[in-house]
Parts: C-alpha cells; structure tokens; sequence
C-alpha cells in the first residue's frame, strides 16, 4: 500500500555523509517544523537519474526555495558512499543526498520498485514529494519506466 497525501511519513531513518562518516537521519525529526521537497530515483548514477532528475533539482534550487521549500532531498536505495559520490560528481552540494540502502523507509512508504528480473533488486519509484511538519502535502509518483512528474520542472509549475 502506498502513502497518500495527508498521510504522515511513517517513522523511519536514512542515512547522509556527515563531516566524519555517514550519519544516521531520524525522519520524524528531520521532517519536523519545515517544508520539505524529497524526491526519489531508482538508482544513484543511472542514465534518467543522472542526466535529468537530479539535475533538474540542482538547476531549479533557487526557484524551489523561493516557493517555500527548507530542504530538498534526493532519495535511492544506494548507499551513503555512493549517495555522496554522486551528489558532488553533479554540483548538488545545496542538496540533502540521503541513502535508503535497505529500501527499509522506501519500503514502509509502499514506494519500492522490484527490479530483480534485471538484477537490479528492490529499487524506489521514482517520485517528488511535499511534506509539511511531517505529513504529506503533493506527491508525484512516475509509472514504472517514466519520468514525468517528478521532473523538478514539473514540481515547479505545480507549486
């Protein structure tokens, strides 16, 4: 079962490069007080992910928060190393690259995306998200294969 809009993000964590070495992120902290634009890829250094999604929202900083936004997030089922591999290999250093290596927080979301016939395993789906304190404000989740509305440029003109 997905999440839905006005859903509360389920309790959870995920993990950021922090100055000494990954760091664990509560989600119900992190989300709380603030507005927040977490999208999500299928994977960290992939053809759609890497020319398009990420840096669209890299492009597109500055306007987004300009419409209210505290932080923006880009979430995969990677690692944190290569989270922040590929964070800095694509200037997001404004962004907030966070690993969700177990797919455990995609996976209580109901966002997760079984890839294992490409030998891929469990992925997320690729989507935007707007949490207010917590609680899910728009999502828009692209069918498996598609890019569409959660381009960043999409998520601009819907804010």
């Amino acid at each position: 079962m997905s999440i839905f809009i006005g859903d509360m993000l389920p309790h959870g964590s995920f993990q950021i490069m922090g100055e000494e070495g990954p760091d664990t992120v509560d989600v119900t902290e992190f989300f709380s007080g603030k507005t927040v634009l977490m999208f999500a890829v299928p994977g960290a250094f992939t053809p759609t992910c890497s020319a398009s999604h990420l840096p669209g929202f890299v492009v597109h900083y500055d306007a987004l928060k300009e419409k209210g936004v505290d932080e923006i997030v880009c979430l995969s089922v990677n690692d944190v190393f290569v989270m922040h591999a590929w964070g800095e290999a694509n200037n997001a250093e404004n962004l907030v690259m966070a690993s969700d290596g177990l797919a455990e927080f995609t996976c209580s979301m109901g966002l997760e995306l079984d890839i294992s016939a490409a030998k891929m395993g469990i992925r997320s789906r690729r989507y935007a998200m707007l949490v207010s304190n917590g609680i899910v404000q728009q999502l828009w989740l692209d069918e498996p294969g598609e890019y569409k509305v959660s381009s960043a440029e999409y998520v601009l003109s819907q804010l």
